[in-house]
């Protein structure tokens, strides 16, 4: 039914609530608004109200800006049908699903008494709560997706069977045909048919899933990364990759431009040069060129290249490979900064005081000509004096110097604005030519990366406000300040270790940086930096600036790494039209509409880093499965009503030691303290908590460890309780994901 119109004012959360949940039509923004007779002050506010029902957990939004109930589904969505039971009823889940919590199993409810649905076929549907649950009434049937499963086949018998990559999925299922695979082998399955014989067909053979190289096919097909370019793509990266560069542009061959990367990189974005200011106006201060592959010259909008670009988001980086955004011929060769090569690039010229603060930018378009490829660890060395020849002894004193000198100042600049200071290792995998892993270890953090990050933020800190001052659409990257909620729980968590954390005071960066000051080296310091990361917002691209929270800055957007973020090329065509560069400018469909735009290459981000993580955990697990049945030094990086996680000291992994492990007492869940207490000993284990623990599991293909107490297995029956009621289960901590930005070793902004 029709919600009735408000008087005159914002409406309050409950009647946003009613009017969402008892439209006909999709709600969004615009028909909320409608329905209360809002004014366009009033949008702003109503704006607000609705960010903040988001974070509190109330709402969702849809694709086409549709709100729902958090948790819940449009009212129009399309559906997947996942399973026909035995009565015929059909089941299916929707087709797009970004929340945190499990997708809801939507009963569809068909014409007829017989299902005309299989299990693959896609639905465009009204659905609607019935009961605790969701019914979905068909309104066209879409074409039709295959049910596509990646597992391995395991032989019974003379019965093959798909076993699941997915720890989730239990189920084995039939294999009807393997399509010449052998059993043992990771295949990927087309799922069809319906109760009681729903059959795997399988569509390709991926080799061995317990060689190295697999594990990264593996997040490739599981997250649908698409990872081969169409022809008209590669026929468009020949012809635009024979370019000339033009000869509009400033040249800067003449300076001793150097591109310091990490020893592993696989393409060059950037490259720095840097020198004393000789203005009287700006004594003792700096000019610095931060020069960017001009990306924009060579893909244009709406080009193929550009399509397939936008279709990707950013390049996905493994250890045995990258899934790139751009063809290989653009970026690893033509776009790529290379030590002796002339590159077009996109050139951000910053006059810089002598404590680091900002005082003018420009941007040009540029021809440079980069005098090294310096890796962080060749560069460190060279400044350190224990260099052993890597770097020419002319670059360190006309190169190298300048540029540890500049940072001097920027990182005066960094300490006085005080970001968030949470400096967490990245897991390094090292294999030989044949995909073995030798090693994993994580990154040194050297002053070389440290340098080129402020170089870089300094850049993008200029691109946003030259954008800005010319009144240009802009796409943010926004980090926007904690929930209360989170704050309310980091502060109950603190007082468990009589730690004070004031929520009336103005939360900034600092606030958490000094808490882990006021700490200092407690045992219980990892525990704190923990749940200070937990504490933090996901970061995301958007045209509203709100900030980027964690780098404690107004106006900040990523401008440079076009060859592998799609965002920083959004960027760089935005600066091309507003200054006038040429060819490559920003369209107007884009630029009306950023905020779509900003969503899509979020949730690609979101994508590519889930597909990361999980394949650094498959090379640990790997890398651990020969020391199963080894005790080693963990440390507890979570803690839930059915036992901890825990993670291996030096290499990572993580893995759960349940409950039903750690004896036969009872363990009580205290959420507060994020601990497990043993009802009779009193045995606590605690997130952060460093503990020996043997390895009982290591499974390579899913990723999955698990430990057990150096003594082995307890007699069972341990049960875990929440803390004051025995009939509520305790809340289960988040232990993946990560907020994106805080700073990781070897990464650049």
């Amino acid at each position: 039914m029709a919600f009735p119109k408000s008087p005159p004012g914002i409406p309050t959360r409950e009647q946003v609530l009613d009017f969402i949940q008892s439209s006909d039509t999709p709600a969004g923004k615009r028909e909320i608004a409608r329905a209360f007779g809002l004014s366009a002050q009033q949008k702003i506010a109503l704006k607000a109200l609705l960010k903040d029902m988001a974070d509190e957990g109330l709402i969702d939004s849809a694709p086409g800006r549709a709100f729902h109930k958090m948790g819940g589904l449009p009212k129009v969505t399309v559906l997947r049908v996942a399973d026909v039971d035995d009565g015929g009823n059909v089941w299916a889940v929707p087709e797009r699903w970004e929340a945190e919590t499990p997708p809801p199993q939507v009963r569809v409810r068909e014409r007829g008494r017989r299902s005309a649905l299989g299990v693959g076929d896609r639905i465009l549907a009204r659905t609607e709560e019935a009961g605790a649950g969701w019914a979905a009434y068909p309104m066209k049937k879409l074409d039709r997706a295959s049910e596509q499963m990646l597992g391995v086949l395991r032989q019974d018998g003379d019965q093959l069977w798909l076993q699941s990559v997915d720890k989730k999925e239990r189920r084995e299922i039939i294999v009807s045909d393997a399509g010449g695979a052998a059993p043992g082998d990771l295949v990927l399955a087309e799922k069809a048919g319906r109760p009681p014989r729903i059959t795997a067909r399988v569509t390709q053979r991926l080799g061995d899933p317990f060689e190295a190289r697999s594990f990264s096919l593996i997040a490739i097909h599981k997250h649908g990364i698409p990872d081969i370019f169409g022809d008209d793509v590669i026929d468009e990266a020949g012809r635009v990759a024979a370019l000339p560069i033009g000869d509009g542009r400033e040249d800067l061959r003449h300076l001793p431009i150097v591109a310091i990367d990490p020893i592993d990189a696989r393409d060059h974005d950037d490259a720095v040069w840097a020198a004393a200011d000789d203005d009287p106006a700006n004594a003792g201060g700096w000019r610095a060129i931060v020069a960017i592959a001009d990306v924009s010259f060579y893909v244009r909008p709406g080009s193929a290249l550009d399509k397939s670009a936008r279709l990707r988001g950013n390049s996905v980086y493994f250890p045995d490979r990258v899934v790139p955004m751009l063809p290989e011929l653009l970026s690893a060769d033509v776009c790529s900064l290379k030590a002796g090569q002339d590159r077009a690039a996109l050139a951000c010229h910053l006059t810089i005081a002598k404590d680091g603060k900002l005082k003018a930018w420009r941007f040009t378009r540029a021809v440079i000509r980069v005098a090294a490829n310096i890796a962080y660890e060749h560069a460190q060395a060279a400044i350190d004096g224990t260099g052993e020849g890597q770097v020419a002894p002319e670059l360190v004193e006309t190169a190298l110097k300048p540029l540890w000198a500049c940072w001097g100042a920027l990182a005066k600049a960094r300490a006085a604005r005080e970001p968030l200071d949470l400096d967490l290792p990245e897991r390094r995998i090292v294999l030989d030519e044949k995909g073995r892993i030798l090693s994993v270890a994580p990154r040194e953090r050297l002053d070389s990366m440290r340098l080129i990050e402020d170089y870089m933020i300094a850049a993008n800190v200029a691109a946003a406000k030259a954008l800005e001052a010319k009144k240009a659409p802009v796409m943010y990257r926004v980090h926007e300040p904690p929930t209360r909620e989170k704050l309310v729980a980091l502060k109950d968590f603190l007082e468990t270790f009589d730690v004070p954390f004031a929520l009336g005071q103005v939360i900034r960066p600092a606030t958490f940086n000094h808490v882990l000051e006021r700490i200092g080296e407690a045992d219980f310091r990892p525990q704190v930096m923990e749940q200070v990361l937990r504490t933090q917002t996901q970061a995301f691209y958007g045209p509203q600036n709100h900030g980027h929270f964690g780098l404690s800055l107004g106006s900040y957007a990523h401008f440079t790494s076009p060859i592998r973020r799609y965002a920083d090329l959004v960027v760089h065509r935005s600066l091309v039209g507003s200054y006038g560069l040429g060819e490559g400018a920003l369209p107007a469909d884009d630029a009306a509409n950023m905020e779509r735009v900003g969503e899509a290459i979020s949730g690609l981000e979101r994508r590519a880093m889930e597909a990361e993580r999980e394949t650094v955990d498959r090379y640990v697990a790997a890398y651990l499965s020969e020391h199963v049945g080894t005790v080693m030094e963990a440390r507890i990086t979570g803690v839930a009503s059915f036992g901890f996680f825990a993670t291996v000291e030096g290499v990572g992994g993580d893995g759960l030691v349940p409950a039903r492990d750690l004896g036969s007492e009872y363990f009580r869940f205290d959420e507060a303290s994020q601990t497990l207490v043993g009802e009779r000993s009193g045995d606590t284990f605690a997130s952060g908590q460093r503990l020996p623990l043997r390895l009982a599991e290591a499974n390579p293909v899913s990723g999955a460890l698990r430990f057990e107490l150096p003594d082995g297995k307890g007699s069972g029956g341990g049960s875990v309780h929440d803390r004051g009621d025995r009939s509520k289960p305790g809340r289960v901590l988040k232990r993946r994901g990560r907020p994106a930005n805080i700073r990781h070793q070897g990464r650049k902004r």
